[in-house]
């Protein structure tokens, strides 16, 4: 017999058979419960983090990290443009910077009529401030030509107009005179061809012409002018961008890609907190049994309690004893289901068309979702929180059974037992 005695009598009781079949059951159905609830949350919030992942490539492909814009009244002067680009490419983080103009205009086919937003670019400097672009575009961003009226439309966009490659598509961008009075500005385009990017913000809504083209229709609107910042790592745009703030002249501001797209990721934050929420309760549910089924194993070790009282064990020793047993049984749960979660989050390409050819359907039907793939992307810190959330929720379960057997008098055990 090792010591301590309390470790040593707790892993006995988890180890002998008792003579309890429901008591033996409900022991089964925490220790899996806990494994399945722990691995359901780990490949959850895999899943999760690895459309979150999609979502920022694709919003990435024909979006730029930063934008420098005018917010005043007054426009800028090409030259000055130029020194605020010279003086932004010494920033170090920095490796590709861009103008362009923005504008929101009216495609007009008709019968159809359909708000967009009509960007013009520099083809020569596209492919520096979005590394996706030429890829997306499918190298058509070089049939944008100063004068030429092309333009790039996206596929939902060119769908719903009616056009195709070569068709014609009026723009027409809205403003008004000095005098207050409504001119809209229209001109005719040419469809260059078109574009896909898989997200529905970009193929219905986005269309791409030459600088020189929209800025013909931007008529000195002073807040369509602007530049596109490309950082090394995205993922620093947010600070760098904070850090370039302090330095631009009044009237000019920065917003980087978490900004412009703040609400698809906070719609996934809460997503990820609720899907987190529910699934923890599985392994709530599992600890409640493990303090259902400690119960009855106190109750059925009356007897052997007491003898162990009456051989000068104290009360908080055989408070031990069933902690020990309950945290054997929820933590080999923890360890069983974060092995299995990490398998399956690593797995979900393996898995998922295994259970589609076995079931005979498609989790993402490709004619309904962009995505027709489930993406996975594990983090070690969401498997140590849930793995630690865990453990402690099984570490609380055992405290009353505890309890309640500390609290056992020897002598009326040993009396009616």
């Amino acid at each position: 017999m090792f010591q301590p005695l309390s470790l040593f009598v707790g892993l006995r009781y988890v180890r002998s058979r008792t003579r309890k079949f429901f008591v033996s059951f409900i022991t089964w159905v925490s220790l899996i419960g806990v494994c399945v609830g722990v691995a359901a949350l780990i490949v959850i919030l895999s899943v999760m983090n690895g459309f979150e992942g999609e979502l920022r490539d694709r919003l990435l492909a024909l979006s730029t990290h930063a934008r420098v814009t005018n917010t005043g009244d007054q426009p800028l002067a090409h030259r000055e443009w130029e020194r605020l680009a010279d003086t932004l490419r010494q920033e170090p983080r920095i490796d590709g910077l861009a103008p362009y103009v923005e504008l929101q205009a009216l495609g007009l086919r008709q019968p159809e009529m359909l708000p967009l937003r009509l960007r013009g670019i520099d083809p020569r400097l596209e492919p520096e401030v979005s590394d996706a672009a030429a890829a997306v575009i499918e190298g058509k961003l070089l049939d944008l030509e100063a004068g030429s009226d092309r333009v790039i439309l996206g596929s939902v966009l060119a769908r719903l107009l009616g056009v195709s490659v070569d068709d014609s598509v009026t723009l027409l961008v809205p403003g008004v005179d000095e005098a207050g009075t409504p001119t809209p500005r229209l001109r005719e385009f040419r469809v260059a061809g078109l574009f896909e990017a898989g997200l529905h913000d970009h193929d219905g809504s986005l269309a791409f012409a030459h600088i020189d083209d929209v800025a013909a229709l931007a008529a000195g609107d002073p807040r369509a002018r602007g530049l596109q910042l490309h950082f090394i790592d995205p993922m620093v745009a947010p600070m760098v961008s904070r850090a370039l703030a302090t330095r631009l002249s009044e009237g000019l501001t920065v917003r980087d890609w978490t900004q412009e797209h703040a609400n698809y990721f906070r719609a996934i934050r809460i997503e990820k907190t609720m899907m987190g929420i529910i699934l923890m309760l599985i392994v709530a549910v599992a600890a409640f049994n493990i303090v259902a089924m400690l119960v009855m194993v106190v109750t059925d070790k009356r007897t052997d309690v007491a003898i162990l009282r009456t051989l000068g064990m104290s009360p908080g020793a055989v408070q031990r004893v069933f902690v020990t047993q309950g945290l054997v049984i929820g933590w080999a749960g923890v360890v069983l289901g974060v092995a299995l979660g990490v398998w399956l989050a690593g797995n979900v390409g393996v898995v998922v068309p295994v259970l589609e050819s076995v079931f005979g359907f498609h989790v993402m039907d490709p004619e309904v979702y962009y995505v027709t793939r489930i993406p996975s992307e594990l983090r070690a810190q969401n498997v140590i929180a849930i793995a630690i959330g865990a453990l402690t929720l099984t570490a609380l379960a055992t405290v009353y059974p505890a309890r309640r057997a500390a609290r056992i008098a020897p002598a009326e055990a040993l009396r009616y037992d």
